[in-house]
């Protein structure tokens, strides 16, 4: 069986040369989806960007989404055919439904399904993620039917976490995508 199309989401603002998500691409191969405005987001578009590059893809796919990317991946399932979908990776969500955590840019997004996902997932979180309460994170994943692993203090789990490839959340993507396999 062929391996699926990996399919990376970065959030707002997109993610630079540094971010591990630019750094798997390089290295795997995998396609990124590209937006049409990363500084000033809108759901629908988004979400449209998504479905597009789901339908392009051939057979299987895997999602790995960063920050703003996961409410991306969330509004997309409750409202698209999601059956080539075969795990979802989902690191440090952001809690755009909270005011504290909020910036006018992301408030379409909001509020973030809390729907069981058609697929499975991983939530990745950090204790010292500006953006979002550890609590939430686990809301999010429980609300999604997705396994939660907390890093412990690593921020927002981006570049300026000081991952580099971060190659223990790619063992959490091979992870997933053997489980699927099963």
């Amino acid at each position: 069986m062929p391996s699926p199309t990996v399919l990376v989401l970065p959030g707002y603002g997109d993610s630079g040369p540094e971010h591990w998500q630019t750094l798997w691409e390089r290295r795997f191969g995998y396609v990124r989806v590209v937006q049409d405005d990363w500084e000033h987001p809108q759901r629908d578009a988004w979400v449209a960007n998504l479905d597009a590059a789901v339908g392009r893809a051939p057979g299987e796919v895997a999602l790995v989404a960063h920050s703003l990317g996961c409410a991306l991946v969330a509004h997309w399932a409750a409202r698209a055919a999601c059956d080539r979908v075969v795990g979802a990776l989902l690191v440090a969500p952001p809690d755009v439904d909270e005011v504290r955590h909020l910036i006018p840019e992301v408030e379409s997004f909001s509020p973030v399904p809390l729907a069981s996902l058609p697929f499975p997932a991983i939530v990745v979180a950090s204790a010292s993620d500006p953006y979002i309460e550890p609590g939430q994170a686990r809301a999010f994943a429980d609300g999604w039917g997705a396994r939660l692993v907390e890093l412990g203090d690593r921020g927002h789990i981006n570049a300026e976490s000081g991952l580099g490839e971060w190659l223990e959340g790619h063992r959490l993507l091979e992870e997933l995508l053997d489980a699927g396999r099963r």
